[in-house]
């Protein structure tokens, strides 16, 4: 990537309402470009969500992370059925000061009542700044 990499346009959330995408999110400005349960892209700006010293916040990163990986699986789950996470870690190998980010999902497992997704987060030139892994629970929803 480069420094001129620009965002495609988000997608509308109303569809998503309930399977993940929720205010933090808004509060975020997160924004979602690709939703599938294989492949999902997000971006989030940095500044808003930095912390004391200037650069993009951890917990940021893994809100993002989460997130996209949530989605990503309770579209895996389907109608009837509900992904919850039951396990995320995340590595900071970088940090970005302005901006924004871009996060792309890729599924690791996709199965009927588990499934793992590996998230990494890059700056504008295509630095890996966290790598991330989820692992949601796929439950009958009440």
């Amino acid at each position: 990537m480069s420094t001129d990499y620009v965002r495609p346009p988000a997608l509308d959330l109303e569809v998503m309402a309930g399977r993940g995408a929720g205010p933090l999110s808004v509060k975020m400005g997160i924004q979602f470009h690709k939703l599938t349960a294989e492949h999902s892209i997000a971006t989030m700006p940095v500044e808003g969500n930095t912390q004391s010293f200037g650069i993009l916040h951890g917990g940021a990163h893994v809100v993002l992370g989460e997130g996209l990986g949530s989605i990503s699986a309770n579209i895996h789950a389907g109608e009837g059925r509900n992904a919850v996470g039951i396990e995320i870690n995340a590595t900071h190998t970088g940090s970005a000061t302005t901006g924004f980010v871009i996060a792309e999902c890729r599924a690791l497992h996709l199965g009927r009542t588990l499934t793992s997704h590996e998230i990494v987060v890059r700056d504008e030139d295509g630095r890996r700044l966290s790598t991330m892994r989820i692992t949601n629970l796929i439950k009958e929803a009440h």
